[in-house]
Order: structure tokens, then C-alpha cells, then sequence
């Protein structure tokens, strides 16, 4: 016995919703990070064998997999290596567009933190501009206790 051939001209779409309530552990690294950042500090943490400083931190090096432990205090300034302007709006963005987010490279870190970008026109933004970051009044422990970062 055959089955019938069942032709598919459009795609059935079940218009649904799925709310799953979650808790998110941001790991020993995450954690110490973000408790730096309600101090108004910004943590990094460096790697003994290749000298690393990795921002946001993590525990193990990816360069060469070893345990990281050493932390390191910075403070804050950096470089702007990239940018991106957004133009629309999501219920998830902090800010109202349009917005700017960059990808900055804090003075004594390796690694680039994404961050967003204020107090500057967006014709005037720079590769290679110094920004440092702006903090909260009444920081959270969350990664917008950076309000953002602006132009030096």
C-alpha cells in the first residue's frame, strides 16, 4: 500500500508563544565582573603563561587553556576599534534608536568589550577615537551599570 502524494504549496505557521521562565548563572568570572562594574571598576583578568588580559574575563585562557586567577584592575579607557549605528527598534535594546554600539579595546586588555557608544555625533566617530566609560549614579551588578562609553 501507497501513501497519497500530499503536495505542500505554503508552509503552515502556527502563530504561538513559548514563555519559559530561566535563571542564568553568569559563572565565577561573569560574577566578579560584574560586581566590579556595581564598584564602578572595570575587571580584567590575565593569563600567567601568555600574558593575556582577557575583558570581559573568563577562566580559561583560549590561547593556551590555562587556569586564569589573576585579576587586574583597569581603568576603563580604551580605543574604539569598530562601530555599528542601529537604526530600529527591539523590545530587548536598552536605548531608543538610533543607537551606537562599539567594540572598544580597554587601555591593558587583549580583548575587545562591546559596549554601547553616546555623547558624540555619529558623523564624528572615529576608528581609533579614545573613549572611556560613563557609570551609572546607582549601579546594579549588570553590564549597563556601563552606561556607555563616550569620546575623551
Amino acid at each position: 500500500m501507497t501513501s497519497p502524494a500530499i503536495e505542500v504549496k505554503e508552509p503552515i505557521i502556527h502563530p504561538g508563544k513559548i514563555m519559559v521562565s530561566y535563571r542564568h548563572s553568569a559563572g565565577i568570572a561573569g560574577s566578579r565582573f560584574l560586581r566590579g562594574l556595581q564598584k564602578k571598576k572595570i575587571l580584567g583578568i590575565r593569563c600567567h603563561a601568555c600574558n593575556r588580559v582577557y575583558v570581559p574575563p573568563q577562566i580559561v585562557c583560549p590561547e593556551c587553556y590555562n587556569q586564569l586567577d589573576e585579576w587586574v584592575e583597569l581603568d576603563g579607557r580604551g580605543t574604539l576599534l569598530t562601530y555599528t549605528v542601529i537604526y530600529y527598534s527591539l523590545p530587548v535594546h536598552p536605548v531608543d534608536p538610533p543607537f551606537i554600539i562599539g567594540s572598544i579595546l580597554v587601555d591593558g586588555a587583549d580583548t575587545a568589550l562591546g559596549h554601547l557608544i553616546s555623547e558624540v555625533e555619529i558623523n564624528s566617530l572615529e576608528i581609533g577615537m579614545v573613549v572611556e566609560p560613563v557609570f551609572k549614579e546607582t549601579p546594579e551588578g549588570n553590564i549597563l551599570d556601563i552606561k556607555y562609553f563616550r569620546p575623551v
